[in-house]
């Protein structure tokens, strides 16, 4: 088994990126690989709860982020100065972080046996 983390530091309404991130952590969960996804910068954004992304002509894939425990990701982090930045707290994300500092980031990158980055 490898380690396998997914980054993440575009809008979820850019493009697909985040879909593209969602569906590539679910292919490698279900060849029992260790998925871990850190979302940095707007891509926090994903996160947040009670979005209605239908209102900008959006298929609503952020609702699938939900079911990430159900494949075995729950090592799911985002970056302090995004949340920062945007001014999120943990209660408006709809599933559970840890939190990680720059520093913590780099460990967590370092400990990998692949990265994928969208």
């Amino acid at each position: 088994m490898k380690n396998i983390m997914v980054i993440s530091s575009h809008s979820p309404f850019d493009n697909m990126h985040t879909r593209d991130a969602l569906d590539i952590a679910l292919i490698f969960a279900a060849i029992d690989q260790n998925v871990s996804w850190l979302f940095q910068g707007p891509a926090v954004l994903a996160l947040k709860s009670d979005q209605v992304p239908q209102e900008m002509g959006i298929k609503n894939f952020l609702k699938s982020i939900k079911m990430l425990e159900i494949y075995d990701i729950d090592q799911v982090y985002v970056c302090q100065s995004a949340l920062d930045l945007y001014q999120l707290t943990l209660a408006e994300l709809s599933i559970d972080v840890r939190i990680v500092n720059t520093e913590q980031q780099r460990q967590l990158i370092a400990q990998q046996d692949q990265i994928v980055t969208l």
